[in-house]
C-alpha cells in the first residue's frame, strides 16, 4: 500500500469534495479518484459514498480514518527526529569522568547541554581515570572524556578545560601541618594513600614523578579508587598523599592541605575525543562545551 494513496484519502475524508482535496494535494482530479479507487480495491471495501452532488464516508471509511491520521502523524514525527537528529538536537553521548576533580566541570557541561539540547541523553560513566577514558574514546567506546595531558593517541583529539596544581592533603594533627608550605623532601619517609598502581590515575603518575624528582619513591601504604576515599583515609591518620587544587572543596575534620614549597606542579584538565567519531549529538555537546567550558587563557593544547 503506497503512502500517497493513505494521504489522498485523508485529504478527500476531510474536505468530503474531489475537487478541493486535488487542490489541497496540488493535483489534478482523475489521478486523485484513481488513487482512491486503487486503495479500495487493495482495502476489498468501499471508503466512500459519492454521487455527483456529494462525497460521504462509508462506516468502513469512518473506520479507517483513525488510524490513518495516527500511521501520517507517527511518520511525520520519525521523520523531524531523524532530521533534528542529524542536526544534532537528539542522540546519546557516552562521557566518562572521575572523582572529585570533574565536581565543577561535568555539572556545568551536563547543565548547559540539557538547557542547550533537552533531546542529547548524556550516559555518564564514572571511575573512568585519565588513562583510561583516553583509551577507551580512542577505541570508540566513549565518546568524550575527560583527561589530563599530555594525553596522545592516533585520532583523537584534545581541548584544555582548565588547570591544576600539585598540593599536599596530611592528617590536621600532623607535625607537618603546622607549616604554611610543604617541602617533597620532608614527605620521604611518611607512609602514602593514593589511586591503585594500575588503574590509569594520571594524578598517581604525577605524584610518583614529583617525588622521584625529590629524591624518592613514595611509600604507598593503601590504594582506594577514588578522592573522596583517599582523603577520607588521610583524615583518619592513614598516611599523607598529593592531590590537586580542584579537590579542596572536599572537607573533612582532620584534614588539612597545604601547597608544595617547590616549582609548582602543573596538570591540564581537558576533553578528549576522536576526530572522525561521525555523531553529530557529540560535535553540539562539544559546541555547548566551548561556550560551558572555556580553555582558560594561556592555557595550550
Amino acid at each position: 500500500m503506497e503512502l500517497r494513496y493513505l494521504t489522498a484519502f485523508v485529504a478527500v475524508a476531510e474536505e468530503l469534495h474531489f475537487g478541493r482535496a486535488a487542490k489541497r494535494l496540488q493535483m489534478a482530479q482523475p489521478p486523485l479518484s484513481q488513487q482512491i479507487r486503487q486503495l479500495e480495491k487493495e482495502l476489498g471495501a468501499q471508503l466512500f459514498e459519492r454521487n455527483t452532488r456529494s462525497v460521504r464516508l462509508t462506516s468502513a471509511g469512518e473506520s479507517f480514518l483513525g488510524p490513518v491520521r495516527t500511521v501520517l502523524d507517527d511518520l511525520d514525527l520519525a521523520v523531524r527526529a531523524v532530521k533534528a537528529a542529524g542536526r544534532g538536537e537528539y542522540g546519546r553521548v557516552t562521557v566518562g569522568f572521575a572523582g572529585a576533580s570533574s565536581h565543577e566541570a561535568l555539572p556545568l557541561l551536563t547543565g548547559a547541554v540539557r538547557a542547550a539540547h533537552p533531546g542529547i541523553e548524556l550516559i555518564l560513566t564514572g571511575q573512568t581515570y585519565a588513562d583510561t577514558a583516553l583509551a577507551r574514546v580512542a577505541e570508540g567506546s566513549l565518546d568524550l572524556g575527560f583527561v589530563r595531558l599530555p594525553a596522545s593517541r592516533p585520532g583523537v583529539r584534545t581541548r584544555v578545560i582548565g588547570e591544576e596544581e600539585l598540593i599536599c592533603a596530611l592528617p590536621g594533627d600532623h607535625p607537618l601541618a603546622a607549616r604554611e608550605r610543604i617541602a617533597l623532601t620532608d614527605l620521604a619517609d611518611q607512609p602514602f594513600v593514593s589511586f591503585p598502581a594500575n588503574a590509569g590515575s594520571s594524578l598517581r603518575d604525577a605524584m610518583v614523578r614529583a617525588c622521584e624528582s625529590a629524591g624518592f619513591t613514595p611509600r604507598v601504604v593503601q590504594e582506594a579508587p577514588d578522592s573522596h576515599t583517599i582523603l577520607a583515609l588521610v583524615a583518619a591518620g592513614v598516611g599523607v598523599t598529593l592531590t590537586l587544587t580542584s579537590v579542596q572543596h572536599v572537607q573533612s575534620t582532620g584534614l588539612v592541605y597545604r601547597p608544595l614549597d617547590a616549582e609548582p606542579v602543573r596538570l591540564h584538565a581537558a576533553l578528549a575525543w576522536r576526530a572522525d567519531n561521525p555523531s553529530a549529538a557529540l560535535r553540539s555537546v562539544l559546541a555547548v562545551a566551548e561556550q560551558a567550558l572555556p580553555t582558560p587563557p594561556g592555557a595550550a593544547d
